[in-house]
């Protein structure tokens, strides 16, 4: 007669048990909402246009990948697209998307200040398509840096994303999804 062996014992004891251990994945609050953090590393290229002011106006034009580093509901990686306006004053906005690897995407506007090393932004997310169709939340973010020599090339990279997402509740309804 065979002996049973013990670490076989002990992966049937262990499979037998994973149904009963409690998930670990981040509940919604009673609201809908998720929190999630993230960074973002992009390059581009920045256009300027002379103002009367001291700074000029610029036209920025970044892409590269953002990474959900905690949080639960979105992704983990996303080719970040955005587009953002300086006017050289006070006024910095912009628009981005994120697009997942199966072409799914989130929608973004921003306000920010002037782009630059350490400078803040706030995001409020519009919505998005297939996985993430209906989708709202907010996130915001300091610029870890930016590196913008003479030729018009930009780089960056943002570290403390934190921001939060749900579903819309459907027309009528006061809950989220």
């Amino acid at each position: 007669m065979r002996r049973p062996r013990p670490h076989l014992a002990a992966l049937l004891a262990a499979l037998l048990a994973a149904p009963l251990l409690p998930l670990r994945a981040e509940q919604p609050d009673a609201d809908g909402w998720r929190a999630f953090k993230a960074t973002w590393t992009f390059s581009g290229e920045r256009q300027l246009l002379p103002t009367e002011g001291a700074r000029p106006a610029s036209i920025v034009h970044v892409q590269g990948t953002m990474t959900i580093t905690s949080g639960e509901g979105l992704g983990r990686g996303f080719l970040g697209e955005a587009f953002i306006f300086d006017d050289g004053g006070s006024l910095v906005v912009g628009r981005a998307v994120l697009t997942d690897g199966k072409g799914d995407r989130i929608y973004s506007s921003m306000k920010a200040e002037p782009v630059g090393t350490g400078r803040k932004a706030t995001a409020t997310i519009t919505g998005g398509t297939g996985h993430y169709a209906g989708l709202e939340g907010t996130f915001t973010f300091a610029w870890q840096y930016v590196v913008s020599p003479e030729s018009g090339e930009i780089d960056g990279r943002v570290e403390n994303i934190e921001g939060r997402t749900r579903l819309a509740p459907p027309p009528g309804r006061k809950e989220p999804r």
